[in-house]
């Protein structure tokens, strides 16, 4: 409790035993007998009185010890007269008497002064309240880590081995600025990372911090942004306040685009809230030295939001991308996840490495914590290869629908859709490997074909066409086997399409539009308005679109039909077995 708090207490206490003691009547306390004025005037003719007090309207008396035991006596209200006559009769038999003042009226202000002082005091508690909120509203709400529970190390980050070479020298800093400063070397105040979602940008700070056995400040960019303007630039200059004091250390910022969206835009002027914090992080960035020992770690999905002030030179000026990892890098998370759990020695990771193409690290965490359950609800002693399989269908498609219950024809047209998308795909040479099948409902589909794409950084033009080819064989598998088409193909058509715009708009893979690139524009809020092309161009875009996406529908749908019998093949071995995986899918296409 702080010092105003106690004061605040204590005049409490003390009105409190004001009020109390004006609550109680003295003239009622130690009384055992009650009489008449007359009775009482025959105890006192009687001489059986010792001594007298007269207490405002009331007249006590005390028994002589030889008559009832110390017992004392008092009338009952008596007027002034009879007050008077007592006080004489107590003078003449020689009886001792005396008179206490009249103290109503004393604890009548006593009283009064209680409930002063008991709205004062509540009304200072009210407002010390008040003034501890208003003085830590613009304080960090940043959350310090210091502890070897919170410690994470570089042995905790796998999957992007490049970016943890980039931040070695800012560890090596932090444990020894004195060496870099020999040489005049000028180690970054500002490390950005950037990458999608889950790729392990907090955990590589996390693991900075950990390293080089410092505090780690971290904060989100969102808790720098309140309703009232100034708060947030208060928040940053009390962020690195409390850094100054605890360096050598770093100070993370995730999610920093919500507090250093460039300026001047319609949706975040430059004064407002966002604006004025983004000022005071810029001064901040430049108010210390590089030897200072404080180091300023950010994370970021959208790098190219950013302020220009906020990356140039001198502030946030080593960038390092923290990519989505590739198979080698998601085996060896996946060993990082399951060193702490009872796997089965049989299990193969580098096999649900290449199961998991796509998948960042927050992925395959989810996957192996899932393997774990599916492993816990079935009793078993460890977990196996089938229970990773299950966790990647659970993770990548969402859990099983039983509670759906398919008709024939249902069930049909979906084995013949999932059918079509399996032997496009197995018979065309550039398309992806088919992994898996399945006509066992999921998340919202009734079926999925699961391929294994290759780690690529660039696709050719006969991989995309091959991936739209894939799109549009359930289709044309449903209007060849069954003779109608259904709307689960909605989203087929939706992938081609956005394959096929691509293609033609940004990828100058079109002979008809040439290597010309057409971009979305947007309005004034940044919403998208449509392409930035002339109605002309728009129509040319449109039709080549459309008679490409036609075009390969029939490609697909010949293909089919000249091998209709192991599209049957495959159609009515799903029927029996639900799922068929690659070696499965193997054997049907060698019996032809």
């Amino acid at each position: 409790m702080n010092k105003n708090g106690g004061v605040i207490l204590w005049i409490l206490s003390f009105g409190l035993m004001i009020f109390l003691f004006s609550k109680i009547d003295v003239s009622n306390q130690n009384l055992t007998k009650e009489v008449t004025p007359t009775e009482f005037k025959e105890y006192l003719t009687n001489d059986n009185l010792s001594e007298l007090l007269f207490d405002k309207s009331v007249v006590r008396g005390k028994v002589k010890k030889s008559q009832e035991s110390l017992m004392e006596i008092y009338t009952l209200p008596v007027t002034s007269a009879e007050f008077e006559e007592i006080r004489k009769l107590a003078v003449e038999k020689k009886v001792k008497y005396r008179t206490t003042p009249d103290m109503s009226g004393l604890w009548a202000i006593l009283g009064s002064l209680f409930q002063i002082l008991l709205f004062a005091g509540l009304f200072l508690w009210i407002m010390g309240r008040q003034m501890g909120k208003a003085n830590t509203f613009g304080q960090s709400k940043a959350k310090r880590f210091q502890s070897d529970k919170d410690r994470k190390t570089f042995a905790d980050v796998a999957g992007c081995e490049e970016a943890k070479e980039e931040v070695r020298e800012i560890v090596e800093f932090l444990k020894n600025p004195g060496e870099f400063s020999r040489l005049g070397a000028r180690v970054p105040k500002g490390i950005l990372l950037y990458g999608k979602p889950g790729t392990g940008k907090t955990l590589l700070a996390k693991a900075v911090a950990g390293e080089a056995g410092v505090p780690f400040l971290s904060a989100n960019g969102s808790k720098f942004i309140e309703m009232f303007v100034g708060v947030g630039a208060s928040r940053v200059r009390d962020l690195f306040a409390t850094a100054r004091k605890l360096a050598p250390c770093v100070i993370f910022i995730d999610e920093i685009d919500a507090v250093g969206q460039k300026r001047g835009s319609a949706i975040y002027g430059s004064h407002d809230e966002g604006g004025q914090t983004l000022n005071a992080l810029l001064e901040e960035l430049d108010g210390f030295e590089v030897n200072a020992g404080i180091i300023v770690m950010a994370a970021t999905n959208r790098p190219d939001v950013l302020d220009d002030a906020l990356v140039r030179p001198g502030r946030f000026d080593r960038q390092i991308q923290v990519p989505t990892p590739d198979v080698h890098g998601r085996e060896l998370i996946l060993k990082v996840h399951t060193k702490d759990k009872k796997i089965d020695p049989s299990v193969d990771l580098l096999h649900i490495a290449k199961d998991t193409t796509g998948m960042v690290g927050a992925d395959l965490e989810n996957v192996v914590n899932e393997a774990t359950l599916i492993a816990t609800k079935k009793k078993k002693p460890a977990v196996d290869q089938s229970d990773f399989s299950e966790a990647v269908d659970k993770v990548s498609m969402g859990p099983m629908r039983k509670s759906i219950k398919l008709t024939e024809k249902e069930k049909k047209t979906t084995a013949y859709h999932e059918a079509g998308h399996t032997l496009v795909a197995m018979l065309t040479p550039s398309a992806d490997r088919v992994h898996k099948v399945t006509i066992i409902p999921r998340g919202q589909a009734l079926g999925f074909t699961k391929q294994l794409p290759e780690d690529r950084h660039s696709i050719t033009k006969k991989e995309l066409e091959a991936m739209v080819a894939v799109c549009v064989g359930g289709r044309a598998a449903e209007e060849l086997a069954m003779g109608e088409i259904t709307t689960g193909h909605s989203d087929d058509f939706k992938k081609a399409t956005d394959i096929l715009k691509n293609m033609i708009n940004k990828f100058g893979m079109s002979e008809e539009v040439g290597m010309a690139v057409f971009k979305d524009k947007t309005d004034f809020f940044g919403n998208s308005a449509g392409l930035d092309a002339s109605q002309k161009t728009k129509e040319l875009l449109e039709n080549v679109l459309k008679s490409k996406l036609e075009e390969t529908y029939q490609k697909v749908k010949e293909l089919l039909t000249k091998n209709r019998n192991k599209l049957d093949a495959i159609a009515n071995a799903l029927l029996e077995k639900e799922t068929l995986e690659l070696k499965d899918l193997d054997l049907i296409m060698k019996s032809f």
